[in-house]
């Protein structure tokens, strides 16, 4: 029979790892795959001042979105005008910077809407993972937790009249990257010659695993996610104008299939997997935005995926949806949300939340929360009928996407990282 101090033991270990599960949650763009969907269930509908735990001053700009490991959160700032690129690390408990590391980039023209610190980090139990690019090389650079180069990669031009935007994934000990570009007449002015491609590299070394040229000629932000095929298999999802949206084999990165008819402009947001259904959107900075969702191929290829549907009104073209079980929910940036039933396309409700938005929803515990440009996070009911449940101001610029976990829900600003949550 055990003694209560060694089934006390015992319990205190299961506890400690299953709180550590949750904190591990949030580890590249979106979450879990992509999804913006967390488990959390303590932060609070009303948000007050009560309700900032703390929010620590950044170094720099930027819009990529922060990711978590335990008690560590990482995020990427850049000084923009003077140039440079800084990687942190904060505690989440506090805030408190536990280290910082600067490297040098000369500013290029971009578009005035992006930052040169744009893609999230992807973190694992070893090692954070950053992009970023310069005209003549796209970066990708390994660290440990404490800071230190594990490696380092140059793919070589990037070539876009944004600059990049693209975050990584892991996946099976591979970091998994996009590298479709605006072909080099797009970019006026420009002598360079970038070649489109994803690839795969070895996560402990940063040796290429495989590269697959892609044809792209305009330029895809998409961050890729993983479906699970009918047939128990895994396959790697992108999307882009040039392929639509288009399914990948991630041991060897052979093309399984392709929906090349999904966009007839780029694409931006990433790809969301709703059981068989995959939806994409594509869009441009002056309209003609559309949502498309297509019925998945087979894992061997042998079944080619179709169109489900499209929705051309009021779609996103910059932020990516939520979808939870058989209702989805796409926020676009002018502030209409839509949800729809996802079987059938059916629109249950188009509404007008208000403000401008480049950042994407999240969704925790029936509800979803999305932060404007201006800081106002907006929370709504995750349901058929629309329902804002609450505003509250952060008051600073904000291009990127919440991240959530621990309980705990953080936002970066143009100034600050924000944890919020119950006191």
């Amino acid at each position: 029979m055990k003694s209560p101090l060694s089934v006390l033991s015992v319990l205190s270990v299961i506890l400690f790892l299953s709180e550590l599960v949750q904190a591990q949650e949030w580890t590249r763009f979106r979450g879990p795959n992509g999804t913006g969907i967390s488990d959390t269930k303590s932060i609070p509908t009303a948000l007050s001042a009560a309700n900032v735990l703390w929010k620590s001053p950044l170094p720099g700009g930027g819009h990529s979105s922060p990711v978590i490991w335990g008690d560590r959160v990482f995020v990427t700032t850049s000084g923009e005008s003077a140039g440079g690129i800084s990687v942190l690390c904060l505690k989440t408990t506090d805030g408190s910077v536990q280290w910082k590391r600067d490297f040098p980039l000369n500013p290029f023209t971009k578009h005035k809407f992006n930052s040169f610190a744009a893609a999230t980090p992807v973190v694992t139990a070893d090692a954070l993972f950053a992009v970023w690019n310069e005209p003549e090389h796209y970066w990708m650079t390994a660290f440990d937790h404490h800071g230190k180069t594990l490696w380092q990669r140059d793919f070589g031009p990037f070539v876009s009249q944004h600059a990049c935007g693209t975050s990584p994934i892991v996946e099976d000990g591979m970091v998994i990257l996009g590298g479709e570009q605006d072909d080099q007449k797009a970019v006026s002015g420009s002598t360079r010659s970038g070649d489109s491609f994803i690839i795969a590299v070895n996560a402990k070394t940063g040796e290429t695993v495989w590269r697959t040229p892609r044809t792209n000629k305009v330029v895809a932000y998409s961050t890729p996610c993983i479906y699970e095929t009918e047939e128990k298999g895994r396959l790697l999802i992108f999307n882009s104008q040039a392929h639509g949206i288009y399914a990948v084999q991630p041991k060897d990165g052979r093309v399984v299939w392709e929906y090349e008819q999904a966009f007839d402009k780029r694409s931006v947001s990433s790809p969301l997997v709703a059981g068989q259904m995959i939806f994409g959107s594509c869009g441009s900075g002056g309209g003609g935005n559309f949502l498309t969702a297509i019925r998945a191929g087979s894992a061997d290829g042998k079944k080619a995926p179709t169109l489900a549907y499209q929705m051309k009104k009021s779609a996103p073209y910059v932020p990516t949806g939520i979808v939870q079980g058989e209702l989805g929910w796409f926020w676009s940036d002018g502030g209409m949300l839509t949800c729809l039933h996802t079987p059938t396309g059916d629109i249950r409700f188009q509404e007008r939340v208000g403000g401008n938005y480049f950042g994407s929803p999240v969704w925790v515990d029936g509800r979803l929360f999305g932060v404007s440009t201006s800081g106002e996070i907006a929370v709504v009911s995750a349901k058929e009928t629309f329902e804002v449940l609450h505003r509250y101001e952060l008051g600073e610029l904000c291009h990127s996407t919440p991240a959530v976990s621990g309980g705990r829900l953080f936002i970066r600003t143009e100034q600050h990282l924000f944890c919020l949550g119950t006191p």
